[in-house]
């Protein structure tokens, strides 16, 4: 039967089990937004590119499953970076659908001048996709609509990119037979771990967001019992083994928890990279023994040396590893006291910031599902708060991109996973205010929370630090209530994070209409970003 290629493009989408599309429609892309109409697919239009490919992150990292956007050629395509940056670096499964210029006015390398027209658009998206889908006939189109979202999803997720030239989409031509296939499932080779283990005493476990993406919660647990091992986990991988008595649900840039790593004697690290972020920039010694779980062995090999590497998927080889191990240990610390303590010496250094932590947590039910930007609020959340599952917590390092809470909140809303809370400073908020039209028109069940101090407060703290006086980080902000009354959407403003900040808050995460919550506050930074790092430069 012979299908329009907008059509296809839409079939591809439905094999892969999308029900949810965020877009912008341009000039170039409508007829993809036709064959949408008649499909089951949600189609959610936003009120900037980047908008688009930030809800379809929020989507992903909320569910585990492929986010799309569909935008348009040029500068539609080229505003959708900073959000497929971050997508990248955070190892989102995200699709991004642009169009381009029609493949009869191409010429490759060369700029005619055609509307919307790039050189290289696809040359764009090459540092923050994983993979470049660029067909220019049908036959190709009709592969690729249903090989891209195959790849967004396929292990180890990051961002792919499809391009469809506008004339491709009206085009017709008789759809493929599209045979299923899937990746061949083996299991894990964990024999070069076993010695490892068997001889360690005093062993770490390190989860990072590999193990989320594997579904590797009840097995990292199961796995550390069996070591007797701490568990510390990445910001990636919060809500991993919640409420086991081995996690220790606080971050390794605390002197007490990094000193952890520091007495191990073998460090297992399970879907991780062991970035910068988390081990101040490398700061942390290698550990004696290192064995690394990762689907990636380039990967696992990048920034320390393992010496053994389990290649494939976390919760298959933490499984294994666990029938393979014998006994259960002894945990070598006692983790309650040490998360304990730690508390303790923290509510000391930080007494306003501590009470945040406690407010929030106690507005928001299990279930909630929370964003944090980058900005001072959300550092505290990202290093301190423990979500009660997996997904129930995202937090952009990541590339560390201000402003992307709000708009991933759109997707995290149409996720179904529960509540759905964003955390934005009043700096970072401003990036996307505009999609507050989208929230009232789609009446996304979402809560955002802006808390203004008055500027962008993290830069105003590293100055200050300096001894510089505060320059361009002080600004001008609107009256946020006002702002989102404007576009229809409820809003209350208290002042301050204590009793009152969170009554408020928990009244509007219980109410399914979208609503803005301002706090006007300041807070001091965490240990967890850098100029608080306790460990020295190497």
């Amino acid at each position: 039967m012979a299908r329009s290629g907008a059509e296809v493009l839409v079939a591809g989408l439905e094999a892969a089990g999308v029900d949810v599309v965020f877009g912008l429609p341009g000039v170039h892309n409508l007829a993809a937004w036709e064959a949408l109409r008649e499909s089951p697919i949600r189609l959610v239009g936003v009120r900037h590119e980047q908008a688009a490919v930030y809800a379809a992150d929020g989507y992903a990292r909320a569910t585990g499953r492929v986010g799309v956007a569909l935008v348009t050629t040029g500068p539609g395509a080229a505003n959708t970076l900073g959000a497929c940056g971050e997508a990248w670096a955070s190892r989102s499964p995200v699709l991004v659908v642009a169009t381009d210029i029609p493949a009869a006015l191409r010429q490759r390398g060369v700029h005619r001048g055609v509307l919307h027209e790039c050189v290289d658009q696809p040359g764009m998206f090459a540092p923050v996709t994983k993979q470049r889908f660029t067909p220019t006939t049908f036959a190709e189109l009709a592969l690729a609509a249903f090989a891209a979202p195959e790849a967004a999803g396929a292990a180890p997720a990051r961002p792919v990119y499809l391009e469809i030239p506008t004339d491709l989409l009206s085009a017709e031509g008789a759809e493929p037979a599209m045979a299923g296939w899937a990746a061949e499932e083996r299991t894990p080779d964990v024999e070069p771990a076993l010695d490892l283990l068997e001889g360690s005493r005093r062993p770490l476990v390190w989860a990072g967001g590999g193990a989320v993406a594997a579904g590797a919660s009840d097995a990292v647990g199961a796995l550390a019992e069996c070591l007797g091992a701490p568990i510390v986990r990445t910001y990636s991988a919060n809500g991993i083994a919640a409420g086991n008595p081995l996690l220790v649900g606080l971050p390794p840039h605390v002197p007490e928890i990094g000193a952890l790593w520091d007495e191990a004697d073998l460090v297992l690290a399970v879907g991780t990279d062991l970035d910068g972020t988390m081990t101040q920039n490398w700061r942390m010694p290698a550990p004696p023994r290192l064995v690394a779980i990762n689907v990636d062995e380039a990967d696992a090999a990048k920034n320390y040396a393992p010496d053994a590497i389990v290649a494939g998927d976390a919760r298959a080889a933490c499984e294994a590893l666990t029938l393979e191990v014998s006994g259960a240990r002894e945990p070598w610390v006692d983790v309650a006291a040490i998360r304990d303590r730690t508390a303790a010496s923290l509510r000391e250094q930080f007494p306003a910031e501590l009470a945040f932590l406690d407010a929030f947590a106690a507005g928001v039910p299990d279930e909630t599902v929370v964003l944090c930007d980058m900005c001072i609020p959300g550092y505290w959340l990202g290093g301190f708060y423990e979500a009660a599952a997996p997904r129930r917590l995202t937090y952009p390092l990541g590339w560390g991109t201000l402003g992307c809470a709000f708009p991933q909140s759109l997707g995290a809303a149409l996720a179904g996973a529960g509540p759905v809370v964003s955390v934005s400073g009043d700096g970072g908020f401003l990036f996307a205010c505009g999609e507050l039209a989208t929230v009232a028109q789609e009446q996304l069940p979402l809560t955002t929370v802006i808390v203004d101090d008055g500027g962008y407060g993290m830069l105003r703290y590293d100055q200050r630090r300096s001894g510089a006086a505060t320059y361009g980080v002080d600004l001008r902000t609107p009256d946020f209530v006002s702002l989102a009354e404007s576009f229809g959407v409820r809003a209350d403003a208290v002042d301050g994070l204590g009793d009152a900040f969170s009554e408020t808050l928990a009244r509007h995460v219980a109410d399914r209409e979208p609503s803005v919550l301002v706090a006007r506050a300041a807070l001091e930074p965490p240990p967890t970003t850098s100029p608080r790092w306790y460990r020295p430069p190497r």
